[in-house]
């Protein structure tokens, strides 16, 4: 099996590695933050079902999208649908926004390419606890692992009843907060979100896995106000 390292970068929380693969012929790109495994491009249904789920729940036209985490960039690209005006993508690091910019990985080019895509610098954290100096139609998130295995101690408060209240203030009415977990559905999670949305769904999103050759599931929480 080959591997070739694309990009190597030292970041505050780790050593932030992008690679390439052959996997029975076909190319495979790989992210490693640290010691944890966050992205491989042979899984990517869930992110784009992230996508399709969240914006699905919203009625309206001219949408204007924010996607936290952009990674390899799929939940992005999926975002792209005809509704969407706009669409910005918030990453905390910069090496990450520098790939696609490069246009290293395999949607690099349709995302960046695309006049509608805004690839923003910044602690989408710190962006959802702020002033709501902007609204949002739907916020799709794709960051940490899931609602209780974050990548920082950091991004905690997101999952509380109070971080939620605060991303709410970021969302125009009728707005669609979405997020991807690689755990099933907590119902304590749930519960929070019944707690600030008018509307909340638990997906359960299967897919292949290639590497066992049975199926896997992630998560997609869809919460509307």
């Amino acid at each position: 099996m080959r591997f070739e390292e694309l990009d190597f970068v030292e970041t505050p929380m780790g050593d932030l590695t992008l690679w390439r693969r052959d996997f029975n012929g076909t190319d495979v790109f790989e992210v490693k933050l640290g010691d944890e495994y966050l992205m491989s491009s042979m899984f990517v249904v869930a992110e784009e079902e992230l996508s399709r789920l969240g914006l699905a729940a919203h009625a309206g036209e001219n949408l204007d999208v924010m996607v936290g985490g952009l990674g390899l960039g799929y939940t992005a690209v999926a975002a792209l649908d005809a509704r969407v005006a706009s669409l910005t993508v918030v990453e905390t690091m910069a090496a990450v926004i520098d790939w696609h910019e490069r246009k290293l990985l395999p949607v690099s080019a349709v995302l960046v390419d695309d006049p509608r895509t805004s690839l923003v610098q910044a602690d989408f954290f710190a962006l959802v606890r702020g002033v709501a100096e902007r609204q949002w139609d739907a916020i799709l998130v794709d960051i940490d692992h899931s609602t209780e295995h974050q990548l920082d101690p950091s991004h905690a408060d997101l999952y509380t009843v109070e971080g939620l209240t605060s991303l709410r203030r970021h969302l125009k009415p009728g707005g669609v907060f979405a997020l991807w977990s690689d755990d099933a559905p907590l119902p304590s999670f749930v519960a929070s979100l019944e707690q600030v949305f008018g509307f909340v769904e638990a997906h359960v999103v299967p897919f292949d896995n290639q590497l066992t050759g049975g199926v896997s599931t992630n998560s997609v929480y869809v919460a509307r106000l």
